[in-house]
C-alpha cells in the first residue's frame, strides 16, 4: 500500500478499531486492508467472514476505541500507522510488522542508524557497566541505542546512550514497567523515543514480550547481546534479528558463569564476537543488508502468497490443518488452490478464532473449534 500524505480522522479511527477487534493480528489486518481498501469496509465485512468460519462475530465497540484515543492523548502520545511518513523503514520490512504504534518523543531517532543492546535482567555488575559503556560509545559514534527498558542490561543501555535511545515497552504507553524504571521511562519519552504496540492501560503479560522483542530487533541494523542465559528473551531478540537479515553480535563471557552461556552459544551458532564499541560500529557502519553473522532459522517462502485478492474464493483446507505448524506455501502446494484462495481461507479461520499463526509463515489449527 502506498503511504498516504495524510490519513483522515474517520479512517484512522476505523484502523484502530479494526486492529483491536477479536482475532485480528498484523497479518490479517494487512490482508483485510488489501482486500477491502479501507478499514471501515473491512470492519463491515468481519461478521460475514467470521460467519463462513462458523463463528458469531462483533468488532471492537466504538466507545472502547474512543476511550483509547482519549487515553493516548492524555498520555501525551500519538499514533503512528504503518503506511504513514515517519514509520521506521527497517521495522516495516519485518514479518508481522506492527500496523499501529503509539509513540512519545523524537520520532526522528528511529530514522537514524540504530543498534539494539539486550541482555540479562539479573546481570553481573561488570556486564551492566560494559553495557552502559558500549551504549555511550555507540551513541558518540552516531548510533541510536534500542532496548526494552528491563532491569539489568536494558536499563544500562538506555542510561548510557541518553538522549540517543529508543525504549520499546511491552505495556501500554502510559504504564511504567518495571516500576523502578518509571523515572527512566519518563526520561526516554521526554529526551529520546518511547514506543508501545499495546493499547494504553495494558499491563505487560508474558505473551507481550516476544512481540516487543520483534520490534526491538526490527528497528535496528543489528542486535548486541551483552550477557544472557541460554533460554532468555535476549536470545529470542537476537534470533529474530538474524531471521530479519540483521547483524547479530555477542560479547563472550566466562564458561564458569551461567549468565554468559547464552552469548557463548550465540557465537558458536554464528553471531559475531565483539569486544569494543568500535567493533560494533565498524560492522554496522558498513552494513549492506548482508550480515556477517549467521544466526537465523530456515525461512519458508511464504511471501508469494501474502495478499488476498478481492476476486478470490476461500480454498477448502480444513482437512490439511492440524495443531502442528505448517507453511502457507506447503498448503498452497497440497491443496492445489491459488495462493490468494488459501490466504482467504486462513483469514476466515483466523477471524473465527480457529487459526494460530507462527513465525516463518507457518500456521496451525487452534483456538475455539
Amino acid at each position: 500500500m502506498n503511504a498516504p500524505a495524510t490519513l483522515c480522522q474517520e479512517e484512522a479511527f476505523a484502523r484502530i478499531r479494526l486492529l483491536r477487534s477479536p482475532n485480528i493480528g498484523p497479518i490479517s489486518y494487512a490482508q483485510l486492508l488489501s482486500r477491502f481498501g479501507t478499514a471501515q469496509a473491512a470492519i463491515e465485512a468481519l461478521p460475514q467472514l467470521a460467519g463462513r468460519g462458523k463463528k458469531d462475530y462483533r468488532p471492537a465497540p466504538r466507545d472502547r476505541i474512543e476511550r483509547e484515543v482519549a487515553n493516548v492523548r492524555a498520555a501525551g502520545a500519538r499514533y503512528l500507522f504503518h503506511d504513514m511518513p515517519g514509520y521506521p523503514a527497517l521495522l516495516r520490512e519485518i514479518e508481522s510488522a506492527p500496523p499501529i504504534l503509539t509513540v512519545r518523543g523524537d520520532l526522528q531517532l528511529a530514522a537514524r542508524p540504530c543498534v539494539s543492546i539486550v541482555g540479562a535482567r539479573n546481570a553481573s555488575a561488570a556486564a551492566v557497566k560494559l553495557a552502559r559503556d558500549f551504549a555511550h560509545g555507540l551513541a558518540e559514534e552516531g548510533f541510536v541505542v534500542v532496548s526494552g527498558l528491563a532491569r539489568g542490561i536494558d536499563g544500562a543501555a538506555h542510561e548510557g546512550s541518553l538522549p540517543a535511545t529508543i525504549g520499546v515497552i511491552a505495556s501500554g504507553i502510559d504504564i511504567a514497567y518495571p516500576p523502578q524504571h518509571s523515572s527512566l521511562q519518563e526520561r526516554i519519552a521526554s529526551e529520546g523515543l518511547l514506543v508501545a504496540e499495546q493499547p494504553p492501560g495494558t499491563e505487560p503479560r508474558a505473551s507481550h514480550f516476544p512481540s516487543r522483542n520483534r520490534i526491538i530487533a526490527g528497528l535496528s541494523l543489528g542486535t548486541l547481546v551483552v550477557e544472557a542465559a541460554p533460554k532468555s528473551g535476549s536470545l529470542i531478540t537476537a534470533r529474530l534479528a538474524g531471521d530479519a537479515g540483521r547483524e547479530v553480535m555477542a560479547v563472550p563471557g566466562s564458561p564458569l558463569d551461567a549468565r554468559s552461556h547464552g552469548c557463548n552459544q550465540l557465537i558458536r551458532d554464528g553471531a559475531v564476537l565483539v569486544q569494543t564499541p568500535a567493533d560494533v560500529a565498524e560492522l554496522l557502519s558498513s552494513f549492506d543488508g548482508k550480515p556477517h553473522s549467521r544466526v537465523n532459522e530456515a525461512q519458508l517462502n511464504f511471501a508469494m502468497s501474502d495478499e488476498v485478492d478481492s476476486a478470490d474464493e476461500p480454498a477448502d483446507i480444513h482437512s490439511l490443518l492440524t495443531t502442528a505448524p505448517i507453511g502457507v506455501d506447503e498448503l498452497v502446494r497440497q491443496s492445489g488452490e491459488s495462493a490468494g484462495a488459501v490466504q482467504l481461507a486462513l483469514l476466515e479461520l483466523e477471524i473465527a478464532g480457529k487459526l494460530v499463526r507462527h513465525a516463518g509463515g507457518r500456521v496451525s489449527h487452534g483456538g475455539s473449534g
